[in-house]
């Protein structure tokens, strides 16, 4: 079985524009592991990451489990590729030629990739709602996203 269903690599591509650089290697599978947890779990149901951690589904699993695995893991990285901390406490990265962002300016990156990933869950939860037969192991009374919605900031129970 897989330790995630997607690799850091995928998560660079995935995540970051053509004109970021990222290197994969600085991303967590731990990381990964989360955003899958949170957002993938929540609305799949642990049956069925079960069996995509153990190869099925792979078409499903590349065009709509990636880009929201990927989307939230750089939300969860966000903070600290704003700061990081180490041996000699927290420090914020600097170069001669870079200067580190206003906090307005974070803001406004994690609002976008927010709204980025919630739209890529909804689109994966709306697919497997239309295509449940194709899915014995998915059960839509699990899928968060039929019960509760979180859209404009205003809690739904549906």
């Amino acid at each position: 079985m897989k330790q995630t269903l997607i690799t850091p690599e995928k998560v660079a591509s995935l995540a970051f524009n053509d004109g970021e650089f990222f290197d994969a290697a600085s991303i967590s599978t731990i990381d990964i592991a989360v955003a899958e947890e949170r957002h993938v779990v929540a609305v799949v149901g642990s049956a069925m990451y079960a069996a995509m951690c153990r190869g099925a589904y792979a078409d499903f699993c590349e065009e709509y489990v990636a880009p929201v695995v990927a989307l939230r893991t750089r939300l969860l990285m966000l903070p600290s590729m704003v700061a990081r901390s180490g041996r000699f406490g927290v420090s914020v990265p600097a170069s001669s030629t870079m200067k580190a962002p206003s906090d307005a300016q974070v803001r406004l990156l994690e609002r976008s990739l927010r709204e980025k990933a919630r739209t890529m869950q909804h689109r994966m939860s709306r697919y497997l709602n239309e295509n449940a037969a194709q899915f014995p192991e998915y059960n839509p009374g699990e899928n968060v996203l039929n019960r509760c919605s979180n859209d404009g900031n205003i809690v739904q129970t549906l």
